[in-house]
């Protein structure tokens, strides 16, 4: 089931766009959006070896000679994003994701980074986040980071249990864990995030208990608690595995309600699909003030409506259409030489599109939606059969034309969207996505 970072999700997207078309939309839509600010994504794809549960676009390579291409290709992309824009950009958020961003070197960051900030205005109230593997992460980058306006970071500690990181191929003490936090913090950094994953191979209640308990010692600010997403024909990486090693559904399930009893009793909230903050950080003021968002980065505490993706499998939102970046690093590259922006697929949001864009928003962002005239036939063919089974389930309720999340239903968040998935409903379900649990 989607995790519905974008609606429509990928899947419907189509596998060829006109780029001439994205880029008057883009350019008309950048003129009425940019004085609030736009967000930038960077994908970052190398990793020093592979993590066979990870379903992310990546690039296993010990030769970090290959830092100098990436930077100058996401930098010439960045500048014909420039070209489009009839005046330089504000950047309210800017995300480096991966692959492994600190796979590169402090330098390279600093010239990535510098290279786009050297051309645009950056907001008063931005924020700047990126991911980081503890195993490669230096003192040296964050330091640099926190020079260039970091203050937020992502550490992929997944588990701590030394079988599953041999079963995932992730060899990463928790010392490691511990130590990259304290320099982190050191430095300034003021929210730390974990990401942890449930229902990886080998996983017992005991042991995600223990990763759990070891990880909030360190109270990172935030916790990203991630469900294994098993799609091996989508994964090579994950073809690895032998099935039967991968908890069932009922286990699956028990390691969620575990991780999250234990979340709630030491001083977390439970923000939303898979997130879980502390009262301090700034993800649960946005959620407490009905101003948390949703886009491919994640929840996010700064809305944007224009996302600019930069670098291979990157992905761009100009609020009525989507641009995804071609994935292959080769023809990425080849793209970027012949000064065309490398995009492979995207898709062209109707007016029902955004209709239902909303109410998925709305339910994963304010555990409510309102249900409006404008798209009431849509709603009694599709969506209405499948909240009266939801409602049956006491995952949701009636509140006149407001349909509320109740406090069993925040837990199935993802079933909940189901039902506005027009595009979902309409094809029957499929096999392009991992189980909800």
């Amino acid at each position: 089931m989607p995790r519905y970072t974008s609606y429509p999700t990928v899947p419907y997207w189509k596998d060829e766009i006109n780029i001439a078309e994205w880029e008057v939309n883009f350019q008309q839509q950048f003129c009425k959006k940019n004085k609030n600010g736009i967000s930038l994504y960077i994908h970052l794809p190398f990793c020093e070896s592979l993590c066979t549960y990870c379903g992310c676009n990546k690039k296993i390579t010990t030769n970090h000679g290959v830092e100098n291409r990436y930077v100058a290709a996401v930098l010439k992309e960045w500048k014909m994003y420039l070209e489009l824009m009839n005046n330089p950009p504000l950047i309210k958020e800017i995300h480096l994701g991966g692959g492994t961003p600190t796979f590169f070197s402090a330098e390279n960051l600093k010239m990535l980074l510098n290279g786009i900030t050297d051309t645009c205005n950056v907001h008063p109230h931005y924020e700047f986040s990126i991911e980081a593997h503890p195993n490669y992460t230096s003192a040296e980058q964050l330091e640099e980071l926190y020079k260039l306006g970091f203050r937020r970071i992502s550490f992929g500690v997944q588990d701590n249990n030394a079988e599953v990181q041999r079963m995932i191929n992730r060899i990463q003490p928790f010392e490691n864990v511990e130590r990259v936090t304290q320099i982190a913090r050191k430095i300034g950094f003021t929210s730390v995030n974990f990401d942890l994953i449930y229902g990886l191979p080998l996983q017992t209640e005991a042991s995600v208990s223990k990763t759990i308990q070891q990880s909030i010692s360190l109270r990172p600010d935030r916790i990203a608690f991630y469900s294994y997403a098993h799609v091996p024909w989508a994964s090579r990486g994950q073809r690895l595995f032998n099935e039967e090693d991968l908890p069932d559904a009922e286990l699956k399930l028990k390691l969620y309600s575990t991780g999250k009893k234990i979340f709630l009793k030491n001083g977390y909230h439970d923000i939303g699909m898979d997130h879980f903050s502390l009262e301090s950080d700034d993800l649960y003021t946005a959620y407490k003030n009905g101003k948390l968002h949703r886009n491919f980065m994640g929840y996010v505490t700064h809305p944007t409506s224009i996302i600019i993706g930069l670098g291979v499998s990157s992905i761009s939102d100009a609020g009525n259409a989507f641009a995804q970046n071609k994935k292959a690093l080769h023809e990425y590259y080849m793209d970027i030489e012949m000064e065309e922006l490398p995009i492979k697929k995207g898709y062209f949001l109707d007016k029902e599109d955004l209709l239902f864009r909303k109410h998925i928003l709305d339910i994963m962002c304010k555990n409510s939606t309102w249900l409006n005239v404008e798209d009431a036939d849509t709603l009694l063919t599709y969506t209405l059969p499948e909240l009266k089974k939801l409602q049956m389930d006491g995952l949701i309720k009636w509140e006149g034309n407001l349909v509320k999340v109740t406090k069993t239903g925040h837990s199935f968040l993802r079933n909940i969207c189901r039902a506005f998935d027009i595009h979902l409903l309409k094809e029957g379900k499929s096999k392009m996505y991992s189980n909800a649990v």
